[in-house]
């Protein structure tokens, strides 16, 4: 299990006892083999996949530790212990969180700095017990909130007209890059079917290879079993095609997704929850309401020569 960022406080400041720098990268594997982190919690990334959630929770373990004074940083990426850092030690603490460091002048005016100015005292302490990093609070509530849209986004697309989800599916597949274009894919695939859209598409703008689309615009419940499957690789082989997809506002069974063809065919199924996310990842059906930047300190910029 990886420890939350506060539990690696004590252990880090530990770990630089010795008065001798030391480099971050070694105190983030030092600190992986102390709590036994495994390698596959090591490759776990925040939401955004940016950063690995283990390497993020020391960065802040470490961030708060030098805001109260505990740690300082000769150079970049080295870190060492202050005498306020060996003096804490000496008081042999069961636990450093935050809690704790609001002891220390520096800690409580980098905490005065960047608080909100309607952020009350009991909103402090709520932060300070939280078990994750900024980063990974900003990471969940952004989830939710695409969760939501893409529910939102499956609602309305289920209730569309079959001509508005031809044309749904379409635009989509366009801003995926299949197809080459609205007009040349709208040529190909605007066939209505049994509730969906049956056609092809280009696979790329220059046409070396075709792809057959189903579609079924299906309310959830109504699930996509083996059958249907079975059908469509039918389909593929009746118009000597070898690669399809196939699209569905509701979802697969498990059999469905066991399913392989045993030929050469290859096809890629796409549930609702799926079609509502890539709708969001480019920009069809919604729009953006505010973006924010996270940054961070360019180490190149401020480098030794």
């Amino acid at each position: 299990m990886i420890p939350d960022y506060q539990s690696l406080m004590l252990p880090l400041l530990k770990l630089v006892a010795d008065r001798q720098e030391h480099k971050y990268r070694d105190l983030i594997e030092n600190l992986a083999t102390e709590f036994q982190v495994t390698d596959e919690e090591r490759k776990e990334l925040l939401a955004s996949g940016n950063q690995a959630i283990f390497d993020n929770r020391v960065g802040w373990a470490k961030t708060y530790l030098k805001k109260a004074g505990l740690l300082d940083s000769p150079k970049r990426a080295t870190f060492v212990i202050t005498q306020i850092g060996l003096d804490t030690l000496k008081k042999n603490p069961d636990r450093i969180d935050a809690k704790y460091l609001r002891q220390f002048p520096a800690f409580l005016e980098f905490q005065n700095a960047s608080r909100n100015d309607n952020e009350t005292e009991e909103e402090i302490i709520i932060v300070e017990t939280n078990e994750q990093t900024p980063e990974e609070n900003l990471d969940k509530a952004y989830q939710r909130i695409r969760k939501s849209l893409a529910s939102e986004l499956l609602n309305r697309v289920v209730e569309l007209s079959p001509t508005f989800f031809e044309r749904l599916v379409v635009e989509l597949l366009v801003k995926m890059g299949y197809g080459g274009s609205i007009k040349d894919a709208g040529k190909a695939i605007g066939k209505s079917g049994d509730e969906g859209i049956d056609g092809t598409i280009k696979e790329d703008k220059l046409g070396l290879d075709i792809i057959y689309i189903q579609a079924k615009r299906w309310r959830p419940g109504n699930v996509v079993g083996r059958p249907e499957l079975h059908k469509f690789v039918g389909a593929l082989a009746g118009q000597g095609a070898k690669k399809g997809i196939f699209i569905t506002t509701s979802n697969f069974t498990k059999e469905a997704l066991e399913y392989t063809p045993k030929n050469e065919t290859k096809i890629v199924l796409i549930d609702g929850e799926q079609l509502a996310q890539l709708m969001i990842d480019y920009n069809l059906g919604c729009t953006t309401q505010q973006i924010y930047e996270l940054k961070k300190i360019d180490s190149d910029y401020f480098g030794e020569e």
